[in-house]
């Protein structure tokens, strides 16, 4: 008998997103279950990618990326954020923000550092820590309203915290956390010398509530290594270009951990995307405006079939309560008879948290609002014929 893979690795289940994509594949449903825009990004990056692959600088880019890059990151975070960070030592460019987490929790997880997170949480954190030998400690937000519970965040910090995860604006229900809620997360981080990887994709996609970096907010920017992604700020998701800003301290370790991961990212699309970072605010105030309207077109759909629409702040995700029209189904049963039946695929919430931290909730599914106008309507419109029929 040959000897074992990776316990941790092999014994991950088919991830719940592609369960739900293949479903709706195979009944011809609308997907709203995969957060990817179903249209282009800006015509000129893409052209300025095209463009650049074709006058010679095809080679590896310098591990931490190429200095256009680097300068067009420092030059955002002064412009959005008011952090004045050196290109030169304080950014590291990755392959995606997905490498950038990787490499972020490399730089500070020894075996046995506790890392706190924060339930319903993106799938991959969880994987992550516990192949590093991190300890999760696991805090749900209170819903509907995605409270914070502060008793239970501030019972979850020990000695042994090495480093929270704190994603801001949060897939999957939209939150975005507040400057009150940010400084006392801020002084737990300082009475328990922990750091904070902070997960900001969806930073330039609020909706009236403006995006706060834990980075900014007094004592905190020696202490966080601050995610930021291409593909969600410009729709380009397939590039799979992302950035991290920390103090220099720690961008060198995280520097290190990405030498071993990838080493460095395509030079033409660093070339693009740093084109893309200096273009102006109102470019980023049209892309929030957008999803705005996404969001809304969704949710009043959702709540005209009588289902329950959470708050949701920014992210391309909704969640709703579809207790009003499940008869007692839980979310997994009702997600795949929303594909079977009316065409329209979402994501059960209960896969956004971890079954060893208590039931998770059954009541939520899961919605992307990335999509063209149309598809949206068209999406509604199938719920609407199939809630008919179902009173």
């Amino acid at each position: 008998m040959t000897k074992p893979l990776n316990r941790q690795i092999a014994a991950l289940p088919t991830t719940i997103f592609t369960v739900m994509s293949e479903l709706a594949r195979a009944h011809d449903a609308i997907n709203l279950g995969q957060g990817f825009p179903d249209t282009e990004g800006p015509q000129d990056m893409v052209q300025a990618a095209a463009d650049a692959l074709l006058d010679g600088r095809n080679q590896y880019a310098p591990l931490t990326g190429l200095p256009e890059l680097r300068a067009a990151v420092a030059d955002s975070n002064a412009r959005f954020q008011g952090l004045e960070v050196s290109a030169e030592s304080e950014v590291v460019v990755t392959s995606g923000a997905t490498e950038a987490l990787a490499a972020c929790l490399m730089a500070l997880i020894e075996p046995g550092d506790e890392v706190v997170l924060i339930e319903p949480l993106y799938d991959t954190y969880l994987p992550m820590v516990r192949q590093l030998g991190g300890v999760p400690r696991l805090v749900r937000l209170e819903e509907p309203g995605w409270t914070l519970p502060r008793e239970a965040l501030a019972a979850a910090f020990s000695a042994r915290t090495k480093a929270i995860l704190l994603n801001t604006p949060m897939n999957p229900t939209g939150k975005v956390f507040t400057p009150d809620e940010l400084d006392f997360i801020a002084g737990l981080l300082s009475q328990h010398d922990a750091y904070a990887v902070c997960d900001e994709v969806y930073e330039h996609l609020t909706f009236g509530t403006p995006h706060v970096s834990l980075m900014t907010r007094p004592g905190m920017r020696e202490r966080c290594l601050r995610i930021g992604s291409a593909g969600k700020s410009f729709s380009l998701t397939g590039w799979k270009v992302g950035y991290v800003t920390a103090p220099a301290p720690l961008a060198s370790v995280v520097a290190k951990a990405h030498q071993n991961l990838v080493f460095a990212t395509a030079p033409n699309l660093q070339r693009a995307v740093a084109f893309g970072l200096k273009k102006d605010a109102q470019y980023f105030r049209d892309l929030a405006g957008d999803m705005v309207r996404k969001r809304d077109i969704l949710s009043a759909g959702l709540r005209g079939v009588g289902l329950d629409v959470l708050p949701c702040d920014g992210s391309y995700f909704v969640m709703a309560d579809i207790t009003p029209l499940a008869n007692g189904l839980d979310d997994v049963a009702f997600a795949r008879l929303l594909t079977e039946e009316a065409g329209v695929t979402t994501i059960p919430a209960s896969a956004f948290y971890d079954p060893a931290n208590g039931t998770p909730p059954r009541h939520l599914v899961r919605f992307a609002f990335c999509k063209q106008d149309t598809v949206l309507q068209d999406a509604v419109a199938r719920i609407e014929r199939w809630a008919s029929t179902r009173t």
